[in-house]
């Protein structure tokens, strides 16, 4: 995903799995806290589903949609840490696996920690 979208501007947008299937509503955006880039968005996933978490890096922001390149089925499964809060680096492990994503590549520091932008927002950092 291009990391020049602020991230504001991704709540409120629905998103679709690589079948173009409805996953749901972004509701939050985390940031890496050591760069500040958007890293994962929280999808609701239906009215009183919870939220999933997505990887921004291979998705794709495309007619005003977030294009998410996993099946909707792996999206619903993947790991739920809740939102409003930092995710730890064994929580974001967790979430590389889980999306079969290389983590050798840019493996996270040991004290890197995940903020969050959530609703309207405009700051990184955890839930007050």
């Amino acid at each position: 995903m291009r990391t020049d979208i602020d991230p504001r501007h991704l709540i409120g947008r629905k998103a679709f799995d690589r079948n173009g299937d409805k996953i749901g509503t972004i509701d939050e955006v985390y940031l890496d806290d050591a760069t500040g880039e958007p890293e994962w968005a929280a999808i609701r996933t239906g009215l009183f589903s919870r939220d999933a978490f997505v990887p921004l890096e291979p998705s794709e922001l495309i007619d005003g949609t977030l294009r998410v390149p996993f099946d909707r089925s792996l999206i619903k499964d993947a790991p739920d840490f809740g939102v409003g809060r930092h995710l730890s680096p064994e929580q974001e492990l967790q979430l590389y696996h889980h999306y079969g994503l290389d983590v050798t590549s840019s493996p996270p520091p040991p004290d890197r920690d995940f903020g969050h932008l959530a609703g309207t927002d405009e700051t990184a950092g955890p839930a007050q």
